[in-house]
């Protein structure tokens, strides 16, 4: 990691939750979990979705710093730069998933993790109902952690 990275890419150390509580199995089958206030308000948001015809499906939920140092250990053996790496998936200690309160969404219609995801129903729909829920989109285009553009990833905002 460089050695300026807070001031580069403008992210905050990310205290990791021990409060979790399972939510539901991601498209993969692996049993997911978020901390509780963010469960309620997907649940409820995905409820929401649902009976407007909207179907929105869990990638990834809570991830421990420990699970994101093997994440980029991988992509570094895969001989992928860091900086490229930096790019598309935060430091370890710096993700938003370590708070329990970050989801990576996808729908039926793209391949997960795909920028297609931004021509779906499901994103349409999050674009204009996701705030009542407490969730916001985290990178958009040009973000300021210059992150990648992820219309998949979203987190719960505490008031």
């Amino acid at each position: 990691m460089p050695e300026n990275y807070e001031c580069e890419y403008g992210l905050s150390l990310q205290q990791e939750e021990t409060d979790l509580v399972e939510i539901e199995n991601d498209i993969y089958g692996r049993l997911q979990r978020l901390a509780p206030v963010a469960a309620s308000a997907w649940r409820d948001m995905k409820s929401m979705a649902l009976e407007e015809g909207v179907i929105l499906n869990v990638v990834s939920a809570f991830r421990a710093i420990e699970k994101q140092k093997e994440i980029i250990k991988s992509k570094i053996k895969s001989g992928q730069p860091i900086t490229e790496i930096l790019q598309v998936c935060a430091a370890p200690g710096y993700s938003e998933h370590h708070t329990g309160r970050a989801l990576d969404l996808t729908s039926t219609e793209c391949e997960p993790l795909s920028e297609m995801f931004e021509n779906t129903e499901a994103f349409s729909w999050l674009v204009e109902n996701a705030s009542f829920y407490s969730f916001k989109l985290s990178y958009p285009k040009g973000n300021k952690a210059g992150i990648s553009y992820e219309p998949w990833h979203w987190a719960y905002n505490q008031a």
